[in-house]
């Protein structure tokens, strides 16, 4: 099962907790992303690789991708082995990726059930890891997209405000569109509480150039969904934008003065293809 055509909300959840994920499969995330990695205690790996395969034997409502353990630690292996083969997997996340060598060694080591490239997507957790961004975000046909991993870039950087990680952020975000990927989909907000810190800082994202956001918890999701869905005014505007364009298709400024051209009208379009895509 593929994602939606702009997948707005991703819930992480557990693998070594059957019962909240299958609640995560109905909170209405357009990804159900199952963690092996930190979410997950040592003595607890194989039991969550195990539920996870379980799960992936038959294609689940949603798409699910899973977070794979550390590629250079001792469970990668197996999750690779067991999982990739599943039909009811839709991709795999790599964390702390550092290089392209490292999804290269993953794509040809991990073949779908169909014989075809699993959806890659990596995680950049670390300064090396986001100096190399648009070396892995073209390492391979397989990967589909890269983003941060703000919890440990912030401690890989020492970093004590959350401006500190504009810089990364902006990093990735170029470097996937460089690529050719889908914007990257913004870290995840760690306040399950802070439902008005998450609206703010969804927005600041959107300003950024991400698209859409991980969630830890269920009450995020309608959070980044409204804080990344075209408001009213902008969808008003993006119609006012093409009509215009339609009567002339020369540059020319709409009755507020704005300047019409070709990156506006493109921009017009992407904001009405997502409201569209959401209804």
């Amino acid at each position: 099962m593929t994602a939606p055509p702009f997948p707005l909300t991703w819930l992480y959840v557990p693998g070594d907790r059957p019962e909240t994920v299958a609640k995560a499969l109905v909170s209405g995330a357009d990804v159900v992303l199952v963690d092996l990695e930190d979410a997950v205690a040592p003595d607890r790996k194989e039991y969550a690789r195990a539920a996870t395969a379980e799960l992936l034997c038959e294609p689940p409502p949603v798409p699910v991708h899973v977070r794979v353990n550390a590629l250079d630690g001792p469970y990668a292996e197996a999750d690779l082995k067991t999982l990739s083969p599943l039909p009811g997997l839709s991709g795999l996340r790599l964390p702390k990726v550092t290089s392209p060598a490292e999804v290269v060694r993953v794509a040809e080591a991990a073949p779908s059930s169909d014989g075809g490239a699993i959806p890659l997507y990596a995680l950049l957790e670390t300064a090396l890891g986001v100096e190399q961004a648009f070396a892995v975000a073209t390492s391979h046909r397989a990967l589909r997209g890269i983003a941060l991993g703000e919890a440990d870039l912030r401690a890989d950087l020492g970093v004590r405000g959350d401006a500190g990680l504009d810089w990364s952020r902006a990093r990735v975000v170029v470097a996937a569109r460089a690529a050719g990927l889908a914007p990257p989909v913004q870290s995840v907000h760690p306040d399950v509480r802070d439902l008005d810190g998450l609206a703010a800082s969804c927005t600041h994202g959107r300003d950024l150039g991400f698209l859409g956001r991980t969630a830890i918890h269920p009450r995020q999701l309608p959070v980044i969904e409204r804080a990344y869905l075209p408001a009213p005014e902008e969808i008003e505007r993006a119609e006012a934008v093409l009509k215009a364009a339609a009567a002339d298709p020369g540059a020319q400024a709409l009755p507020d003065g704005t300047f019409v051209d070709a990156a506006v009208v493109a921009g017009a379009h992407r904001t009405l293809a997502l409201a569209r895509h959401r209804r």
